[in-house]
């Protein structure tokens, strides 16, 4: 059996992704047949690999769940804050799943989860380029040089640091003389990154809600319910392989 890096074996188990698998390696909390691993490791699945002393489960099943994550929701598995958790709303799912991309607390809509980490490697990878779909709504009316300024990239860098967004697509929905509700296409998953493209331009947002990513809509789902990618959903997103019953 050909050894594999060590990280991409980290997520095929469903324990994280691949970039939280190397983070792991790098704070020592990972070991190979009991020796400290290092970034470049490789190994197979037969070896013992532990993540903090856990030994890593290659046999569970795959789930690829989307979910409406509701306003006031955090995208953390765990929180010591006394915040509400997308955990709580994931009732009837015995894997360990979690969130494939992110939403901050404040915003709405669709969500991925899955516990593949190859999946959410490929999903949430800048070169893939699955395009994402945002309605926004605006607290006053935007001037089309404002909007052709948004699509052709601005810059959201804080504290003096140049960080320019890709170019995108916005159509305007609607626009009334106290609001105007966009539509915002973009392909990459910068932290807060609307928010920040509209804050750069001198806006404000009052809601944002993903409506779809790479082509999976949030369909009939109401805040709060999930349910699992059907067949086209999981090809729309690059995922050859059937899905595990």
């Amino acid at each position: 059996m050909e050894k594999e890096r060590l990280q991409k074996l980290i997520a095929e188990s469903g324990h994280c992704s691949r970039r939280a698998a190397e983070e792991l390696i790098r704070s020592g909390a990972v070991r190979v047949n009991g020796r400290k691993a290092a970034i470049g490791d490789k190994a197979v699945k037969h070896d013992i690999i532990t993540i903090n002393n856990k030994r890593l489960d290659f046999t569970g099943s795959k789930r690829y769940i989307k979910l409406y994550k509701p306003r006031g929701y955090t995208c953390s598995m765990s929180d010591v804050h006394g915040k509400k958790l997308i955990t709580e709303l994931l009732k009837g799912i015995d894997e360990r799943v979690y969130p494939v991309g992110r939403l901050d607390r404040d915003s709405e809509g669709l969500l991925l989860l899955s516990n593949d980490g190859d999946f959410a490697n490929r999903v949430t990878h800048p070169r893939n380029g699955f395009k994402k779909r945002y309605r926004v709504t605006i607290p006053s009316i935007i001037s089309e040089d404002i909007i052709a300024r948004l699509c052709k990239g601005v810059n959201i860098g804080e504290d003096g640091q140049t960080e320019i967004t890709a170019p995108c697509d916005i159509n305007i929905i609607t626009q009334e003389k106290s609001r105007t509700v966009l539509e915002f296409i973009i392909s990459e998953g910068k932290n807060r990154q609307i928010r920040r493209m509209c804050k750069a331009v001198g806006l404000g947002v009052s809601r944002l809600k993903r409506t779809s990513i790479g082509g999976v809509k949030l369909g009939m789902l109401q805040p709060g319910e999930h349910e699992d990618l059907n067949e086209k959903e999981l090809k729309l997103l690059g995922h050859k392989a059937r899905k595990k019953p």
